[in-house]
C-alpha cells in the first residue's frame, strides 16, 4: 500500500508547492549520523492540499531535490506556479531545471 501511494500520478498542475527538510539524528551501525525528511507538499488549483511525497536522504542538498522535482514531473506533475522553499544553494535553480516557469 505505502509503494502504491508513493508512486500515485499527481495533479497536472499545483498553484503553490512547499518543499523544505527536517534534519534527525539516528543510530546507524552503532555510530549516530544525520539525515534529512525531505517533503513536499501542494495545493491544487481548487486549493486541496496534498502530501505529494517524503523521501529520506542524507544532509539536504540542492542535488537530491533536483532528483526529488524529477519524480515529480515523472509523477505527472506539468508545471507548478509558485515553488515556496528556503534559502539553500541551488534549490531555485534545481526547480528551474525541471519547471521553467516557475
Amino acid at each position: 500500500m505505502i509503494n502504491e501511494w508513493q508512486s500515485r500520478p499527481l495533479s497536472p498542475i499545483y498553484a503553490i508547492v512547499f518543499m523544505d527538510a527536517i534534519h534527525y539524528k539516528v543510530r546507524q551501525d552503532g555510530r549516530v549520523i544525520t539525515k534529512a525528511a525531505y517533503t513536499a507538499i501542494g495545493v491544487d488549483l481548487d486549493g486541496i492540499k496534498d502530501v505529494l511525497g517524503i523521501w529520506i536522504g542524507e544532509n539536504e542538498s540542492s542535488k537530491y531535490w533536483l532528483s526529488v522535482i524529477n519524480e515529480i514531473k515523472n509523477r505527472g506533475t506539468k508545471d507548478i506556479l509558485i515553488a515556496s522553499v528556503d534559502g539553500l544553494n541551488g534549490f531555485p535553480e534545481a526547480i528551474k531545471a525541471v519547471f521553467p516557469d516557475t
